[in-house]
């Protein structure tokens, strides 16, 4: 499967980050969408061949602060209707599951960090079964309940719910499988205000990066090759 993949983006430096160049790879043609400045309708997110709706710093359920974000949930549920290719990340899942009729939620705590997932038995006959054990990066305080007739697949000690699918082309990742380690600064940059106020020391986060993010890197790379080679025709 290849063809064109379109990202929608909702922060500058969270963007497709260790998944663009694997895709270019691939023979895809990126193109990304950019939240809040240009219109997401269902005809824009129905074309692609894949959707990969990335992070934000914001919540699914602030529709009165973000209107953007009702257009963008019912443009998802369509194409999530369809059964087309999708893959979110950390607000992109959270998106997907909204789509989906499932509770997303403030929790009032942080997950900010590398960490190791654990993977449920479904999740371990997934193609996520590579990262049981690895340490991702997490980095949110929200969590979302695993829409009806989806699969959960991994977990964390404070977050159950980490990653849910629905069959071989719906893929959502609390976590991000696709955050570049060599990049990491951005996100240190640009979140520095929700880390201070979480009390949580960049320079720990930086050190992390360096320790877990080249195994990561190489993980991640052969989970997203599995799972394209998994999608199917919709």
């Amino acid at each position: 499967m290849t063809g064109e993949v379109l990202a929608i983006r909702h922060v500058g430096f969270e963007d497709l980050g260790l998944l663009e160049p694997l895709l270019t790879d691939l023979g895809y043609r990126i193109h990304y969408l950019e939240a809040g400045i240009e219109p997401i309708g269902v005809d824009a997110v129905m074309r692609p061949e894949l959707l990969v709706v990335l992070g934000g710093p914001i919540g699914i359920y602030e529709t009165d602060t973000y209107p953007f974000l009702v257009d963008e949930r019912d443009a998802i549920g369509a194409r999530l209707a369809a059964g087309k290719a999708t893959l979110g990340v950390c607000l992109g899942a959270q998106l997907m599951a909204a789509a989906l009729g499932a509770d997303v939620r403030p929790t009032g705590r942080k997950e900010i960090g590398y960490g190791p997932l654990t993977l449920t038995v479904e999740g371990s006959q997934s193609v996520l079964a590579p990262l049981d054990g690895v340490s991702v990066l997490h980095w949110h305080g929200d969590e979302f309940a695993i829409p009806a007739g989806a699969a959960r697949l991994a977990e964390t000690p404070g977050f159950p719910n980490q990653a849910f699918s629905v069959g071989p082309n719906l893929l959502g990742l609390q976590f991000h499988i696709e955050a570049d380690s060599a990049r990491l600064e951005q996100w240190l940059i640009g979140h520095a205000n929700e880390l201070a106020a979480a009390g949580i020391d960049p320079r720990r986060l930086r050190t992390d990066a360096a320790t877990y993010g080249p195994r990561l890197a190489a993980v991640a790379s052969g989970v997203l090759r599995d799972w394209l080679d998994g999608i199917a025709d919709a």
